[in-house]
């Protein structure tokens, strides 16, 4: 049944799908809301610094993931490869984690969906808007995994389009060729040539950053259902990783070069769920684009819906996966005509629905704590990735094969692995070190309330279980 249900699942993503979700996934309102609070932190070059510096690690988990699928690709992706090339209880804990964290990111952009369409309708309630996003998420999903990755693809295209002429615009400013008052060298040589705030205030970003660079791993989940993963997979892994880092990098110079760092504005972006807030927008408006409000409006929506789109696909495929393996209940192991998990489906949209919690009494309090549990779960995944790549090489060259028969090799083995490894690791510890100076319990709790969320499934999996590490020569590795 289980391959049956597998072989139902594959050949319906293009490689341009492939690429856009990815792609989707982790271009958001990372970019078009808290890039402003980046250069505010760390000023224009340390931002850029910060960016950069992440970057090059999520390209290391890239290829580390890009090997795995490329070898044995499965919709379960790295949750499975834990279980397969390190142990059952870490792949348990992995896989839940996983799908924990993108169904609380569900209710989380149903959330920003109903507040960013009251900037048109503010008379109208925000759950309704959170309803009907819900609602047009759950059918796109329900339909087949090709009618999701189409539409997945235009809403990413969407984005495409606006950072392009963003930067279009941008570069216009910046040389004078559309008219503008801005000292642009003024702007970029703040602080130390660029740098404010020091080595921390690089470090600072990390955080931001990383955040916004997650979703990339999602090549990994579409491996399952990908055409020819051999072929699409290393493509979208190049693809997007360079879109990613020419977006990021690009806006980031652009808003320091045409916004000053301590521009109100640009402070308080992070922070503030007013739209005007977007570096974007601040830089449309100043270069005298009119309708620059609505337009980044209009972006950001579609944005949020794009990737609670991703991570409903994520999320569904993640604990589909759970239940092939015997770490779920078996419903949600079984598929529709169309290769759809549903009952996994309905899950991920029952968690969904935490966001019209945020409405009643008491409700913003339980949506703080989920948001907060879900926290720092992309980077615990990151490190899974990392960890399993590892595993994954010394296995398959400990029962004799050889590097140079694998479909695609990972970039700078073993060093990309283990410096993406250690820098997950760090950012998860930079979170908030000052909570631990006065030892503040309350801050601490909720900062990192997604590291027990991890431990304890693996622990109480491995102690029920009895599960071992698996021995290299046992390791599995059929394709």
């Amino acid at each position: 049944m289980a391959e049956t249900d597998a072989n139902s699942m594959k050949q319906q993503l293009k490689t341009r799908h492939v690429s856009m979700i990815a792609l989707g996934g982790s271009i958001g309102t990372g970019l078009f809301l808290t890039s402003g609070s980046s250069v505010a932190q760390a000023g224009p070059f340390g931002a850029i610094a910060a960016y950069i510096a992440i970057g090059i690690m999520v390209y290391f988990l890239m290829t580390s993931l890009g090997e795995m699928a490329t070898f044995a690709p499965t919709s379960g992706s790295f949750a499975e490869y834990g279980n397969r090339f390190v142990d059952p209880a870490f792949g348990f804990a992995l896989g839940w984690n996983y799908w924990f964290n993108w169904a609380i990111t569900l209710a989380v952009d149903t959330v920003t969906v109903g507040l960013v369409a009251q900037f048109w309708l503010p008379q109208v309630p925000s759950w309704i808007f959170s309803a009907i996003a819900l609602t047009l998420i759950f059918l796109i999903n329900l339909f087949s995994v090709k009618t999701f990755g189409e539409t997945e693809f235009w809403l990413s295209l969407i984005k495409v389009v606006t950072i392009s002429f963003f930067l279009f615009i941008g570069v216009l400013a910046i040389f004078g060729i559309i008219h503008s008052d801005v000292d642009v060298m003024k702007n970029l040589n703040v602080g130390q040539h660029g740098f404010v705030g020091g080595w921390q205030g690089v470090l600072s970003v990390f955080v931001v950053a990383g955040f916004s660079f997650q979703g990339t791993e999602l090549i990994g989940i579409t491996a399952g259902e990908a055409k020819d993963p051999s072929k699409s997979v290393p493509k979208a892994i190049h693809s997007v990783f360079w879109r990613i880092l020419l977006f990021y990098i690009g806006a980031i110079f652009v808003i320091s070069a045409l916004v000053y760092y301590q521009d109100p504005r640009l402070m308080s972006s992070a922070d503030s769920g007013n739209v005007m807030m977007s570096p974007f927008t601040i830089v449309f408006k100043n270069a005298g684009i009119a309708f620059a409000a609505s337009l980044m409006n209009a972006v950001i929506l579609t944005s949020v819906l794009s990737a609670a789109n991703s991570g409903t696909y994520a999320s569904t495929r993640t604990l589909y996966s759970l239940a092939q393996k015997g770490q779920a209940p078996k419903i949600f192991g079984r598929l529709t005509k169309n290769g759809v998990p549903l009952a996994s489906l309905l899950l991920t949209m029952a968690v969904g629905l935490v966001a019209f919690t945020s409405e009643m009494k008491g409700g913003n309090v339980v949506y703080g704590w989920l948001v907060s549990a879900s926290g720092l779960t992309g980077f615990l995944a990151w490190m899974g990735i990392a960890i399993s790549h590892l595993r994954f090489r010394r296995a398959y060259v400990a029962q004799g094969n050889k590097v140079e028969d694998l479909i695609y090799k990972a970039k700078w083995f073993p060093a990309g692995p283990i410096i993406a490894l250690v820098m997950s690791l760090a950012v998860i510890c930079l979170q908030d070190p000052q909570s631990f100076a006065n030892w503040q319990w309350d801050k601490i709790a909720v900062t990192y309330l997604s590291v027990p969320i991890f431990v304890i499934p693996y622990l109480g999996y491995k102690i029920i279980k009895k599960t071992k590490v698996v021995p290299l020569k046992e390791v599995d590795l059929k394709d």
